[in-house]
């Protein structure tokens, strides 16, 4: 049976994992008491007498906790920034290649992809493999996310009865252009400069869709080439491709809330083509993500604990 400690189980990313893996009967949850789970020489040795830790943690935490680990045997999937592309560890993204989804079976470290990374990544990266975009592609891409994205602190905010009315509408972020989820983008995909980025919170819970504009000639091919990559790769059961995806002209960016999958489709015309990755900000933006890692790490069917359900 597989031990597992969940270093940070109190925060957004770590309470929803435990809710996945809660109630399995392949593995133990190890549980620090209240008084010890800040304790450094209580979380040592928790990282240590388990088989799989998840790190949901800040940065600078999580390579504390990486730092403490002595047992080789230990396997880690880091939720947080820390380690996205740093050497030794691989990305958590099966459905990218067969590579990818090798290396994730058999790897002691694995970062668990950003949210937002994550969709631009599941639009991107199959592109630049196929010849279809050119790695110095300038890009751009939009994201909208629930507020639940930002942890406790911004779930705190939006959901306080006196909170302020500038929370009621769309808030765009990032604007310097220094997100902590660009290197992961940049880098997974193979790109020779970041894209333009711009994440937008807006007031409800959770749900994302990552978008991505380009000009036909962009391209080398055209959007039935895009279309094609997209219904070889992503054929389920967690990332699929999906023609006519939008609800009679409108794409909700909180259709697929408390869902661990994530949809690809694509619009627009022959001259101007949306790239559009739909999915839960929480789910294969995060927990769901860590979730399906551990399953194959362990050899259990890919989808177990995962929610689903159409």
């Amino acid at each position: 049976m597989t031990k597992v400690f969940i270093d940070g189980k109190e925060g957004t990313t770590g309470l929803q994992i435990w809710e996945r893996l809660a109630g399995r009967d392949d593995l133990e949850l190890l549980v620090l008491p209240e008084e010890l789970r800040k304790d450094p020489a209580a979380r040592k040795d928790a990282l240590n007498s388990c088989d799989i830790a998840f790190f949901c943690l800040p940065d600078a935490a999580a390579r504390e906790a990486a730092a403490m680990i002595e047992n080789p045997a230990v396997r880690v999937i880091d939720a947080s920034t820390a380690h996205r592309t740093a050497p030794g560890w691989t990305y958590g993204f099966p459905e990218l290649s067969t590579d990818i989804r090798k290396s994730v079976e058999t790897a002691s470290r694995v970062a668990n992809p950003g949210c937002h990374a994550s969709g631009f990544i599941a639009l991107i990266r199959p592109l630049v493999d196929a010849g279809l975009l050119a790695k110095d592609a300038a890009l751009s891409s939009f994201s909208i996310t629930g507020y639940s994205g930002g942890g406790k602190g911004m779930i705190a905010g939006y959901e306080n009865a006196e909170r302020d009315s500038l929370l009621d509408s769309p808030r765009q972020y990032g604007l310097s252009q220094n997100h902590k989820h660009l290197p992961e983008m940049q880098t997974l995909c193979g790109l020779s400069q970041a894209p333009v980025f711009c994440p937008i919170v807006s007031d409800y819970y959770c749900g994302m869709e990552v978008t991505v504009p380009l000009f036909a000639g962009m391209l080398r091919g055209s959007a039935a080439d895009v279309r094609a990559a997209y219904a070889a790769l992503y054929t389920g059961p967690i990332v699929r491709y999906t023609d006519h995806a939008d609800e009679s002209g409108f794409l909700s960016a909180g259709k697929y809330a408390a869902w661990d999958g994530m949809e690809i489709s694509v619009h627009g015309n022959d001259e101007r083509i949306l790239l559009c990755a739909r999915y839960d900000n929480l789910g294969k933006g995060a927990s769901g993500a860590a979730v399906q890692s551990f399953n194959i790490m362990t050899g259990q069917p890919e989808t177990k604990g995962l929610r689903l359900g159409d």
